[in-house]
């Protein structure tokens, strides 16, 4: 059967749907406890959750067992999604179906043979001064401290978002921060006498508190966040400025990993915008004529 597509625009997939038809709502809780069992991060969670509820949306009132291949194929071929959100959704997908297939809800999957999205390798895009002094400028105090932890810190939206007091220390060389990353790892990040001052300055608890588990959700920050910014420049970008300014003291790569959080030197260099000049001056070096 076609698929009638319910609110095929783009902007409505990022509208928060607090209402399910029901065929979905138990199917969907019950593979987030599958996820919760198996150790998957909250955050993790909460994003394939959104992705399920977002294509239940689409389909109306039809049971999610009663989709076929054609019918995810004309969901997904209807969005105009950037490559990595397409990469994520379409796992959402074919990790719900699998579970499905694996639990007997559906004797096969119908994500299983799903067009492949190819994996595009982001180019650095950090956010330039001008942008980020103007949003300082135009920030209120809770905001203020966001974009610094950001900028001067490197932390993503959902690192920001569950801040805490407590994880702010000092020790012989400085204050430093513990910050929450992805996959519940943890890794610290130094920061400077007046960032330190900042944070302190939040009082006791967490830094930004909310109705996620006592802060504020990583797609709110980024929302705050994002109306600071000029269009076109999203939170992460100040994140990628961090990273190629990290870069640019002393040309060290893995220091800038570990500061980061990242798992592999290669996605570290996405985020790394090198500067032609340095580029200019290892070519003219390695042809100077020899004395």
């Amino acid at each position: 059967m076609p698929l009638t597509l319910v609110g095929g625009d783009s902007a409505s997939d990022n509208r928060t749907v607090n209402t399910l038809s029901s065929p979905w709502d138990p199917e969907i809780d019950a593979w987030c406890r599958e996820l919760r069992a198996a150790g998957r991060p909250a955050t993790t969670i909460r994003l394939r959750g959104a992705h399920l509820r977002t294509l239940a949306r689409a389909v109306g009132t039809r049971p999610p067992w009663q989709l076929e291949r054609a019918d995810l194929v004309d969901y997904l071929g209807s969005r105009d999604w950037q490559i990595e959100t397409r990469r994520s959704v379409r796992a959402s997908i074919r990790g719900f179906y699998d579970w499905g297939a694996a639990t007997g809800r559906t004797p096969v999957s119908p994500a299983l043979s799903l067009p492949a999205v190819p994996r595009r390798p982001p180019a650095p895009h950090p956010a330039d001064d001008d942008a980020y002094h103007q949003a300082l400028t135009h920030a209120q105090p809770r905001e203020h401290l966001m974009l610094r932890l950001a900028a001067e810190a490197g932390l993503r939206r959902g690192e920001v978002a569950c801040a805490h007091s407590a994880d702010l220390f000092r020790d012989l060389l400085g204050w430093s921060l513990v910050v929450h990353g992805k996959g519940q790892r943890e890794r610290v990040v130094p920061v400077t006498e007046s960032l330190a001052a900042e944070v302190r300055g939040r009082g006791q608890g967490f830094l930004f508190p909310g109705a996620d588990h006592g802060h504020l959700s990583a797609m709110w920050v980024g929302k705050i966040i994002g109306r600071l910014l000029p269009a076109g420049v999203s939170m992460h970008a100040l994140r990628h400025r961090f990273a190629t300014r990290a870069f640019a003291v002393n040309e060290n790569l893995a220091a800038v990993q570990d500061l980061l959080g990242h798992s592999s030197p290669k996605t570290t260099r996405y985020y790394v915008r090198v500067d032609s000049a340095a580029a200019r001056r290892i070519v003219e070096t390695m042809n100077r004529p020899a004395a």
